[in-house]
C-alpha cells in the first residue's frame, strides 16, 4: 500500500481572449517551482467552493472580477507531488472585469493553444494542455 499524501485543492482557470490566447502565468522567485509557468489559481480555503477561490484568487492576483456563472468546469488534474497529491480543477473563462496585471511579481503572458508547450510547466498542469488545445 503507497504512502498516505495530504491532498491539495487548488482552483485553476484559462482565462481565453477574444483572440483565443490562453493567460499563463510564470511562478515568481521564492516560490516552489520558481520560472515554471502555470494557469492563475491558487488554493481552496476552508469553507470556499473552487469557483469561490478561483474568483478571490484572480482580484488578488490579477485584479480582475469574474462571477460563478462565467467559470465552466473544463477538466482537472490529479498529480502525486513528493509531499502532497494535488487535485485541480481547471476552469475556462471568457467574461471578466478589468484587464489582467501581475500583483505578485509574477510575469504574465497570453499565449496561443498551439503554443502552450513551449512554456516549461508543473508537472500537474502538462496533461491539461492537449484538452485545451482540442476544445479551443
Amino acid at each position: 500500500m503507497s504512502e498516505q499524501k495530504k491532498v491539495v485543492l487548488v482552483s485553476a482557470v484559462a482565462l481565453i481572449d477574444i483572440e483565443g490566447r490562453i493567460l499563463l502565468a510564470q511562478r515568481p522567485e521564492g516560490k516552489s517551482m520558481a520560472g515554471l509557468w502555470e494557469f492563475p489559481g491558487g488554493k481552496v480555503e476552508e469553507g470556499e467552493t473552487p469557483e469561490v477561490a478561483l474568483i478571490r484568487e484572480l482580484q488578488e492576483e490579477l485584479g480582475i472580477n469574474t462571477w460563478s456563472s462565467c467559470l465552466a468546469p473544463l477538466t482537472f488534474a490529479s498529480h502525486s507531488y513528493e509531499k502532497f497529491h494535488l487535485l485541480m480543477p481547471l476552469f475556462a473563462c471568457r467574461k471578466w472585469e478589468g484587464i489582467p496585471q501581475a500583483r505578485e511579481g509574477q510575469v504574465l503572458k497570453w499565449a496561443r493553444p498551439q503554443e502552450l508547450r513551449d512554456y516549461p510547466m508543473p508537472p500537474a498542469d502538462i496533461p491539461l494542455i492537449p484538452i485545451l488545445r482540442d476544445w479551443l
